[in-house]
């Protein structure tokens, strides 16, 4: 696929920040292969996603944030523009159920996942082997109440030695403790097992059976202080009956957690997520 620059922009809305940012990239030679805006009405706040050619540029990319920074002044924006040749580094951290890990590996190594695999990071050795496989490098960290502190600073350290951009929680059955959420905010993305805002915590499955619900889904959102209440990213659901046993409804739910994960990790690797407030605009 051919090189591009991301630029991700947001910012109060006001007129003329369409035509002021693509004067600035045709200045600059750009051809735009892909444009998304949005403007949120309610609170007068603006979003653009822009993919730019790389090789259409007549300036590196360190020039074009330099001539760029005084059109963010003026709309006063939170931007970045990333590079497509440089892939985000990714660490999945896992436990013992293995249908997520399994799909990302897979997907990786098929050449289906814009991102690279840095390690596997999990408080329990069961899945080795598959990272091993995938030729992953694979850290066991156990975490027990005891050692809690002890394993998430390895755990951390891990994610530093390896340069990490984006952690997954690949059901990760471990919470995060509230200062590795706030020093990775918007960088941990996490699978629950329900389509929330229903059936937060632990068993949702079983949760949704003893509701009786007709509908089962996952959600794919970013990890926050506040248990199973970040952005949400992605989610989707799936049918189920009365007939449904909560087996079967972990069975069938198990399809959507991958699906619904592996949607929302691309669409972050893409930079095609801005996070406002606890809301997410994605440009899928």
């Amino acid at each position: 696929m051919s090189r591009v620059f991301r630029l991700i922009i947001s910012c109060p809305d006001q007129v003329g920040i369409v035509a002021k940012v693509a004067g600035f990239i045709a200045e600059q030679g750009g051809s735009i292969i892909e444009a998304n805006h949005h403007t949120d009405s309610v609170n007068r706040w603006f979003f653009m996603r822009h993919e730019i050619l790389a090789e259409s540029l007549n300036n590196d990319l360190d020039g074009f944030k330099q001539g760029f920074e005084a059109i963010a002044r003026d709309f006063e924006m939170q931007w970045q523009i990333t590079d497509s040749a440089r892939p985000k580094k990714i660490a999945l951290f896992a436990s013992r159920e293995s249908h997520c890990l399994a799909d990302l590996l897979y997907r990786w190594h098929d050449e289906n996942l814009p991102g690279d695999i840095a390690c596997v990071i999990a408080n329990h050795p069961d899945l080795e082997q598959m990272a091993q496989w995938y030729e992953v490098p694979f850290h066991h960290v156990p975490v027990t109440p005891e050692t809690k502190p002890e394993a998430f600073a390895r755990a951390e350290a891990l994610v530093a030695e390896y340069e990490v951009d984006v952690i997954v929680l690949a059901r990760y059955m471990q919470i995060l403790p509230p200062q590795m959420c706030a020093d990775y905010a918007g960088r941990v993305i996490n699978i629950h097992h329900s389509f929330l805002p229903s059936f937060v915590g632990a068993k949702p499955y079983h949760q949704a059976y003893e509701r009786g619900v007709k509908l089962i889904g996952a959600t794919c959102h970013y990890v926050t202080e506040e248990l199973d209440a970040g952005p949400i990213i992605e989610q989707d659901v799936i049918r189920v009956s009365h007939s449904h046993t909560i087996d079967d409804m972990r069975r069938q739910g198990r399809d959507v957690e991958k699906t619904v994960l592996s949607r929302g990790l691309r669409y972050h690797l893409e930079d095609r997520v801005l996070i406002h407030g606890n809301k997410t605009v994605v440009f899928a």
